[in-house]
């Protein structure tokens, strides 16, 4: 495990807190120089500070082009390539029922969840391309594959975020490039703490779906399987959905 990832750049949204920053610390320990990227430039800067190998943390928003665009050219600009990319960040939506989603909080997770990670995506792909390949590691969601595990922004997002791996997949396979996704059951992340109130009819309605797996995982359950799939020990795994969730998915 210590090694491998030895001196490949790894870019990581989402990585101030949570499952995000487990895993810049993880990808550290096997031997990765790490980005930290995050919307929280305090958070982004302390996971970097906390971790003992070579690190970095860089602001972005990733629903911003430009923003992602100085996030490539930073790293770029730090470490000369980028070897791994980690689609991490993301935000959770209140639970409310179809109905009772608001155009703007639809919107608002779309876009932070899937065009975020495409824009990041895309803006890595030239240099990974042109460094005849990468690894890409998506963080979907149980919510990904299910209809009743979050609220419909967010279980939109996630079945976007597969089908995004997928075609990267199937699109830059024969250029070296793999791009696999890992789907987080409940997770001691943190993530709910994002919104304000959740909605308690849309709670009432997916709390037995919820209430499925009485299993939470540590982050570094989760952070353990991205270091996989970005690793040499992956190297014939492209396009996988791989469900992190104790068996959650298989019933």
């Amino acid at each position: 495990m210590h090694s491998q990832l030895q001196g490949r750049v790894s870019v990581i949204t989402g990585a101030a807190s949570g499952i995000g920053k487990t895993m810049a610390t993880a990808f550290s320990t096997a031997g990765a120089r790490v980005v930290a990227a995050d919307i929280n430039p305090t958070g982004a800067e302390k996971t970097a500070a906390e971790i003992t190998g070579d690190a970095i943390a860089i602001t972005v928003d990733i629903a911003d082009p430009a923003s992602v665009a100085h996030l490539v050219q930073r790293t770029i600009e730090a470490f000369g390539r980028i070897d791994v990319l980690c689609n991490n960040a993301g935000i959770v939506d209140t639970m409310a029922l179809p109905a009772d989603t608001s155009l703007d909080e639809w919107e608002n997770v779309l876009r932070v969840n899937l065009t975020g990670t495409f824009l990041v995506t895309r803006a890595v792909l030239p240099h990974m391309l042109d460094q005849g390949g990468g690894a890409i590691v998506n963080t979907a969601s149980e919510a990904g594959i299910r209809g009743g595990a979050a609220g419909a922004p967010y279980t939109a997002s996630k079945h976007g975020v597969v089908g995004l791996t997928r075609n990267v997949a199937w699109a830059y396979g024969n250029n070296g490039i793999r791009c696999n996704a890992i789907l987080p059951g409940p997770t001691l992340s943190g993530a709910a703490t994002q919104v304000a109130a959740f909605d308690p009819k849309g709670v009432a309605r997916y709390q037995p779906v919820i209430m499925l797996s009485d299993r939470v995982a540590t982050p570094e359950q989760v952070a353990e399987v991205a270091v996989f799939l970005a690793s040499d020990a992956a190297s014939f795994v492209n396009g996988a959905i791989v469900p992190v969730d104790a068996g959650w998915s298989a019933g």
